[in-house]
């Protein structure tokens, strides 16, 4: 049987009536087509999830009772940040759904020198907010019930300067140039930030600033991977060698 899962930006307490938000009652009810008395799983992104049925299904007034609470382990025990050129088109949406599914703890998107697409002022909200909806859908669908922090694009440089690397923290730049490779490492952190470049690569300014800020060039084989597939496949290895894989 299909579980239906939901995102609500509302505190949860088992035992209690719940109205649904307006958003999560439509999809529920005219997407979902669920009826009175339906199953759902409920999250808000704290790391728990609620059992909850269906009580009330006016679309305006959708309300649910919560059974229980449940705390499954769904989160990977390595914390992955993706430190991310913007992409163009449709491959952003793409990167942001798969790096939640495979269990990115923070996305940080990033320009940089040779990238070409930009987000400023209220396009660059709108299409965090977009990206932040990307993100609570595949963790609907996958099951996670913590939602990765997705920040709002920055330059490459304010990203460093934001987030400065701590003593327990493996930093890696994706470079073809790099002379470390993934089958002959074993990160002794669980803390690691992945750094992808745009569709050129990054610059040797931005590599310069990389490796001040404490990163070190990672080869993916001898292939040179889109910068909507590196850093998926970087972060897939790293699951598979000390993650949840």
């Amino acid at each position: 049987m299909r579980e239906v899962r939901l995102f609500v930006d509302v505190c949860l307490t088992p035992g209690v009536d719940l109205s649904l938000p307006q958003d999560a009652a439509q999809h529920a009810l005219r997407v979902l087509r669920l009826k009175a008395g339906d199953l759902v799983t409920l999250f808000n992104g704290n790391g728990r999830q609620y059992p909850a049925r269906l009580i009330a299904v006016d679309p305006r007034a959708a309300k649910v009772h919560v059974d229980t609470m449940e705390d499954p382990l769904r989160e990977s025990p390595l914390r992955i940040t993706l430190v991310q050129s913007l992409a163009r088109g449709e491959k952003m949406d793409w990167i942001i759904q798969k790096a939640t599914e495979l269990g990115a703890a923070r996305i940080l998107p990033v320009t940089s020198e040779r990238g070409e697409v930009r987000l400023d002022g209220a396009r660059g909200e709108k299409r965090l907010d977009h990206w932040r909806a990307i993100s609570i859908a595949a963790c609907e669908q996958c099951g996670r019930n913590v939602v990765p922090q997705i920040s709002a694009s920055e330059s490459l440089e304010a990203c460093l300067a934001a987030h400065p690397r701590t003593s327990a923290q493996v930093r890696w730049v994706l470079h073809p140039g790099g002379t470390a490779r993934m089958r002959n490492i074993e990160p002794a952190a669980a803390d690691v930030v992945l750094a992808v470049g745009p569709e050129g690569g990054f610059s040797d300014n931005d590599l310069a600033a990389l490796r001040q800020a404490g990163f070190d060039a990672l080869a993916l084989g001898p292939r040179i991977l889109r910068t909507e597939t590196a850093g998926l496949a970087a972060m897939a290895a790293l699951q598979a060698i000390r993650g949840d894989f």
